[in-house]
């Protein structure tokens, strides 16, 4: 069974402080520049599509789709360990981002590239609650419907 307080915690600073306080509540939220529309992750100062400081804090649906994966079977640091196999995935949210995550709540060699995720909050400690996506049975992925 994963030990999920020992994961590593992100450093919670002026800027990203309310994503961290959004996902503490279970709501999921990224910036959106009120210059250019582009929403974003990681939060900043600065738009990076056209560089304005008019950003927002938008609410995010939840839903996105597998990008790319790797199954961690090695412990980067030992905090990790527990963990193992871990899923690291970069996920298309379905406002656009990308995501840096885990995929959890099933067995690695079940992934697949281009299938639908959904949210879950992962309350590691009661200040910090990282976002983490489990896929969603019966959606088509990558190379499903290829004869």
């Amino acid at each position: 069974m994963p030990d999920d307080s020992l994961r590593p915690l992100p450093v919670v600073d002026a800027e990203s402080e309310p994503y961290w306080q959004a996902l503490r509540k279970h709501r999921f939220t990224a910036q959106r520049c009120q210059a250019c529309a582009s929403i974003y992750l990681y939060p900043r100062v600065l738009c990076p599509q056209c560089h304005s400081d008019a950003v927002e804090w938008v609410a995010l649906s939840g839903g996105g789709t597998i990008y790319s994966f790797t199954v961690s079977r090695r412990a980067s640091a030992p905090a990790f360990a527990s963990l193992l196999p871990l899923v690291v995935a970069l996920v298309t949210l379905d406002e656009g981002p990308r995501v840096m995550t885990n995929i959890i709540g099933i067995a690695p060699e079940d992934v697949r590239m281009g299938a639908r995720v959904e949210l879950e909050y992962l309350d590691v400690t009661p200040e910090i609650t990282l976002p983490v996506f489990r896929q969603k049975d019966g959606t088509p992925a990558i190379g499903d419907n290829e004869s």
